[in-house]
């Protein structure tokens, strides 16, 4: 199938319960995007801000960039002038960074913040204790160019759907507390990314607002990606 066909079938699926779908454009050309595009898709995300920077630069600009790989405090500065969410935010050392940068750039930019969910040492993200102690923290309060509208989880990777479903579940308890204690008047807070390619229908049923879908979309065909220019680097 092409991708045009696999974005109408996913469409139709995910539209039914309103989930937003992000193509997940990591490691693809800017030719596969466009042809996503075409199709309708507006959101995609990418892992690498490198990669990130120069589809955006070549692609159209009404494109939504999602950043959903973990990000360091040092490359904040390259995404911060166009990027649409950040979905990995796991420390509150990265959102000060965040609202520093969006400042410069006079834009208040969105943010989920990454929970880690899964019994992997791979895996980033802030636990839910820590969470709550950076929510309450006097320097959250002061961070007036960030917006967090929600959560990101990523299950284990795991044949076991009991186990996926177990953590999602979680995700969506934890969500549903932190609005009642943090976020009760306010309506931006109503985000929960999870699922992706291989668990992305176990995240919907446990009411995942957004899913993150790369193979789904694109085949499982592996695509070097080049840089156009490599003396763009970010250092």
């Amino acid at each position: 199938m092409s991708i045009a066909s696999n974005i109408s079938a996913i469409k139709e699926e995910t539209g039914r319960v309103n989930v937003k779908l992000i193509a997940v454009s990591k490691t693809k050309l800017a030719e596969d995007v466009m042809e996503a595009y075409q199709a309708g898709q507006r959101i995609f995300g990418e892992n690498v801000v490198q990669e990130m920077v120069d589809k955006y630069e070549q692609l159209p600009k009404d494109i939504e960039w999602h950043l959903i790989g973990h990000l360091q405090t040092n490359k904040v500065k390259y995404i911060a002038p166009f990027v649409s969410l950040i979905h990995s935010v796991d420390s509150l050392k990265l959102l000060i960074e965040i609202n520093k940068q969006a400042l410069k750039n006079k834009r208040i930019i969105d943010c989920l913040l990454q929970i880690c969910i899964a019994d992997e040492e791979t895996k980033f993200g802030l636990y839910f204790d820590e969470a709550i102690e950076l929510l309450r923290s006097p320097e959250f309060s002061e961070l007036k160019n960030i917006c967090i509208t929600g959560l990101m989880g990523i299950a284990t990777n795991t044949e076991n759907p009991q186990l996926i479903k177990n953590e999602f579940y979680e995700l969506s308890v934890f969500f549903k507390g932190l609005k009642q204690t943090f976020f009760r008047k306010d309506e931006n807070f109503k985000e929960i990314s999870m699922g992706m390619s291989a668990d992305y229908k176990i995240g919907i049923e446990l009411g995942s607002t957004m899913v993150r879908l790369g193979s789904t979309i694109f085949g499982k065909r592996i695509i070097k990606y080049f840089k156009a220019d490599n003396n763009t680097s970010l250092n």
